[in-house]
């Protein structure tokens, strides 16, 4: 049986690569962490055929931005709640510039 070609799925940040464990590992923080980001509703992991979750890359850096919050003082919801804030920022920042390329000032 010929294996699937996942060399682009390498290189996208959505693409759910990362067990819990590992995702757990890479962020420095423990499972329940993790999960309590999921009830949040800050990520949502992916499920494998199994059911056991999966994160992307782009999940992992939320999660570590949390983790950040968290270990500065910041109580999860409230951090949550930040990152959403940022995240929605960051998105509005990118449509103005985007904007503003399309139309440039006229003199």
């Amino acid at each position: 049986m010929p294996r699937p070609h996942t060399g682009d799925r390498f290189d996208d940040d959505d693409y759910p690569a990362y067990t819990m464990g590992r995702a757990a590992e890479m962020v420095g923080t423990t499972p329940a962490f993790l999960r309590a980001l999921g009830q949040a509703e800050l990520i949502e992991p992916l499920r494998s055929e199994g059911g056991h979750r999966r994160y992307s890359r782009y999940q992992l850096r939320i999660a570590a931005r949390a983790r950040e919050l968290v270990d500065e003082g910041t109580p999860i919801e409230a951090a949550c709640r930040i990152i959403i804030l940022e995240d929605q920022l960051e998105e509005a920042r990118r449509i103005n510039e985007e904007l503003r390329a399309a139309d440039p000032p006229k003199a």
